[in-house]
């Protein structure tokens, strides 16, 4: 069966993953889609792309109307959280509005909807979490993560909720860093650095969350699934783990808790996922921290691309 898919965001981290994973694939028709010009376009020349602002709904019925794909997995998102704390309308349009969109167009082509959430929906008490735990979130970005998912669940679309952890990775023209190369380049460079170990994550490759989207996809599957690793993990474990696989000094590492910060959104304490449900439903099957590590290596210094 050829499915027909479209990405929305596919100039972001997990966007780049999805149309590396997916340019390729004999059972799938790709169409890419971001807000700014195409970053991809030099590497993945064959895959069509198209210009799209999710928080407009015009431009949202034009371009699904003329792709009319069979599945629209939604990337695109405000997720900077303290950007989102500080500039709340902003974070509304781009993450509940968009999804209103969305979500009414669907349900009008038959589209099904794939929409990427996130653990902070979750207040951060009682991790790590399964699918059916209460949402309860500390910030606005979770707040607005939240009322998108409950756009999703209410409308006409058939949808599936993918939520996911501190996503990390490498990407082309990607100017946001990642806690392995933030590590590794700091204690490379000699610098001493502050890490909290008193949130706990379970971290998710994101070569692995475009791998359960696509078996979202794939398995036509509906509901809410967790797609993360199975490592609960403290930021500072994390920092430990990469100074010990590129050997650089962990000395340079400080222990800290998450008080010793000024931000201006509050952080759940807790959370990571239990991944049980997307492990036997969809034969999802995660990398550990140290392979993220290895393949982060791979790809940022041994010139690889998307491996």
């Amino acid at each position: 069966m050829t499915r027909r898919i479209l990405l929305t965001g596919s100039n972001g981290l997990l966007g780049q993953k999805l149309v590396a994973l997916l340019h390729a694939h004999p059972d799938v028709e790709l169409v890419a889609t971001s807000r700014g010009p195409n970053k991809l376009a030099a590497l993945y020349p064959q895959v069509p792309f198209t210009t799209l602002d999710v928080t407009d709904r015009a431009q949202v019925e034009q371009v699904l109307g003329a792709a009319r794909p069979t599945h629209l997995i939604h990337t695109a998102a405000m997720t900077n959280v303290d950007e989102c704390e500080l500039n709340q309308a902003a974070c509304w349009a781009q993450n509940v509005t968009a999804v209103e969109n969305l979500v009414a167009v669907c349900a009008e082509l038959n589209i099904h909807l794939i929409h990427v959430s996130t653990d902070f929906v979750f207040s951060g008490e009682a991790g790590p979490l399964a699918e059916d735990a209460v949402p309860a979130p500390v910030n606005f970005y979770g707040q607005s993560k939240l009322a998108a998912e409950q756009v999703v669940q209410a409308g006409a679309a058939k949808w599936a909720i993918v939520r996911t952890v501190l996503v990390y990775g490498t990407a082309h023209e990607y100017g946001r860093t990642n806690i392995v190369l933030w590590v590794r380049d700091s204690l490379r460079a000699g610098k001493s650095i502050q890490v909290v170990d008193d949130q706990f994550r379970t971290p998710t490759l994101a070569e692995d969350l475009a791998q359960g989207c696509w078996l979202v996809a794939a398995h036509e599957a509906s509901g809410i699934y967790h797609i993360s690793s199975s490592e609960l993990l403290t930021p500072y474990q994390m920092a430990r783990q990469v100074a010990e696989y590129f050997n650089l000094d962990q000395g340079l590492i400080q222990r800290v808790d998450a008080s010793t910060f000024t931000q201006p959104a509050r952080r759940p304490a807790r959370t990571g996922f239990i991944i049980t449900k997307a492990q036997q439903q969809l034969g999802y099957r995660p990398h550990s921290f140290r392979q993220g590590i290895a393949l982060l290596a791979q790809q940022a210094e041994g010139g690889a691309k998307n491996v």
